[in-house]
């Protein structure tokens, strides 16, 4: 019988489809629709209010404050669970979330729209970096943060909050010209995906320990 898990697998299959047929356009060096509809109004946006907002937001993906912010959270996870576990997931996850996206980027090796080394946007353009680091940084964060809360609506409102954290900083490259739309698009399905497995790996060690004699 068709259940949920099985319109969950057909719309990861579909999604997963439409990345690879753009993978593709990419390295044969032919332009992608998506990006081509949606040029005009990155060009509408420049020197707007909306773009020195999103100059700013843009920064909350960065390394350069991703970097000590991965620190003090991976500490303050060790102390608040007691156990250097989720502390270890939430370091060594997104630390590996960065080194994925820049694999993929030298795979595909797409050129950026333009170049903005002041907002970190060097180097190769799809995935975007700020899409799918971010994904993992902040969803490992809201992920654990749950698990010390037990008021659902508290934990709505935390889940939401940095989902649309996460969406804004993505979205951000965009707006500020130095992603593609659809390098935006494929951080995030490549950040939830990767995500989505570290957690499950995370659960699983978590019930090897819970098994194993002490």
């Amino acid at each position: 019988m068709w259940n949920r898990r099985h319109t969950m697998l057909l719309l990861l299959v579909i999604v997963l489809s439409v990345i690879g047929i753009w993978i593709g356009r990419i390295i044969s060096g032919r332009i992608i629709v998506v990006d081509q509809l949606t040029r005009g109004l990155v060009d509408q946006l420049a020197d707007t209010y909306f773009y020195t907002v999103f100059r700013w937001i843009t920064e909350l993906g960065s390394g350069t404050f991703l970097t000590p912010f991965t620190v003090i959270v991976a500490f303050i996870v060790w102390r608040s669970f007691r156990d250097w576990l989720p502390a270890l997931v939430f370091g060594l996850g997104t630390l590996g979330s960065h080194g994925l996206n820049v694999l993929i980027k030298h795979l595909v090796a797409r050129e950026r729209p333009s170049i903005f080394i002041a907002a970190n946007a060097e180097g190769f353009s799809f995935p975007s970096g700020h899409a799918m680091i971010p994904m993992v940084c902040y969803g490992l964060l809201a992920y654990f943060l749950t698990k010390k809360i037990t008021s659902s609506k508290s934990v709505f409102i935390i889940q939401f909050s940095l989902a649309l954290l996460i969406f804004l900083i993505g979205i951000s490259r965009y707006v500020i010209n130095v992603h593609y739309l659809t390098d935006v698009l494929a951080g995030f399905v490549f950040g939830f995906l990767y995500l989505i497995g570290i957690i499950i790996l995370y659960e699983k060690l978590q019930s090897v320990r819970r098994k194993s004699p002490t």
